[in-house]
């Protein structure tokens, strides 16, 4: 039993040894120590520490904390796609949203279907070239007034061979070759544009009605019903003939093997407008203000001067010729 006593005494003074260890070493001091006495006179000690860190906490926002929100001004333009697909509007949207502080909404399509636009009052304002419609138009109130602020020309071309040989024709007199040849193809924009109205107004200018000899005349006569880029590359694909605006034909010039063939006579002068859409007949058109606006920006002295330097610098050649308000060939 004495003997048995002793051992406690030397377990218990071991124990004692650690303890006061644990409080000497690093990291020891304040940490939860548990130690295990057995029987069999073995002593295990054993230490356990568990540190969880607090977050401070997450402050609750007030409302002083969170910028408003403002509401951006939207302002919706239908545009030929010749003004769109040559570039110059996404050139020129961004000056004007920032002038305006304005977010512009721009619907790019043929002139017959801008205009349909304007009467349903899907848009605030136009940018066409299809004159005689515009001043329909304007007649019929739709529109506040018509302000001419770029033009070019129209062109047919075809292929460098020119295999109905019309080159240096005027275009009543290469309508009328292509039409009694009736084996080279002409691709038409068949889509109610102003290039096709064009078309039109050259078809009846070279003696022919384009609703009863001209539609459906037959297969060298192809209906593209699409933009002004697809019709030229159908064109270019078929190796065939196309009426085009200057600016579009020039943008696309690097990607086809078209060239002009057809490129004088005043008949095919290209005159773009803007009109704003007038609230007092489409109740549905309520920024007249901001299409004002769009107009001032489009005649102004330094935009003029941006159109009519718009591509020269990357094609070699002037797109748009700026005329600010002023009819050209009056």
């Amino acid at each position: 039993m004495l003997k048995l006593n002793g051992k406690l005494k030397k377990i218990m003074c071991i124990f004692v040894i650690i303890a006061a260890l644990c409080l000497l070493l690093p990291g020891c001091a304040g940490e939860a120590t548990t130690a295990t006495i057995t029987t069999t006179a073995t002593a295990t000690a054993t230490a356990t520490a568990t540190i969880t860190a607090t977050p401070p906490p997450t402050p609750t926002p007030t409302t002083t904390d969170i910028p408003p929100m403002t509401a951006v001004k939207r302002f919706r333009i239908a545009t030929t796609t010749s003004l769109y697909d040559t570039g110059l509007w996404g050139y020129l949207e961004p000056m004007f949203e920032e002038e305006y502080n304005v977010e512009l909404d721009i619907l790019s399509t043929g002139s017959g279907q801008a205009l349909e636009y304007g009467r349903r009052g899907d848009v605030d304002a136009i940018t066409v070239h299809d004159k005689p419609n515009e001043l329909i138009f304007i007649s019929d109130n739709y529109g506040v007034e018509r302000v001419p602020f770029a033009y070019n020309y129209f062109l047919i071309v075809g292929p460098e061979t020119d295999p109905a040989g019309i080159k240096g024709m005027t275009p009543d007199d290469a309508l009328r070759t292509l039409f009694e040849l009736g084996t080279a193809t002409f691709v038409s924009r068949g889509d109610g544009s102003g290039t096709h109205s064009m078309e039109k107004r050259l078809w009846a200018s070279a003696g022919y009605d384009y609703a009863t000899q001209i539609e459906g005349a037959g297969e060298w006569y192809v209906e593209a019903g699409s933009g002004m880029g697809p019709t030229l590359q159908m064109a270019d694909q078929k190796a065939g003939y196309t009426l085009t605006d200057m600016g579009t034909y020039i943008a696309f010039q690097s990607d086809l093997e078209l060239v002009p063939i057809v490129d004088e006579g005043d008949i095919l002068l290209n005159v773009y407008s803007v009109i704003a859409i007038n609230p007092a007949k489409v109740t549905t058109a309520k920024n007249l203000a901001m299409a004002n606006n769009l107009i001032t920006f489009l005649t102004s002295a330094k935009i003029q001067d941006l159109i009519g330097k718009y591509g020269v610098a990357e094609y070699g050649l002037q797109l748009f010729v700026p005329c600010a308000g002023n009819e050209p060939g009056t």
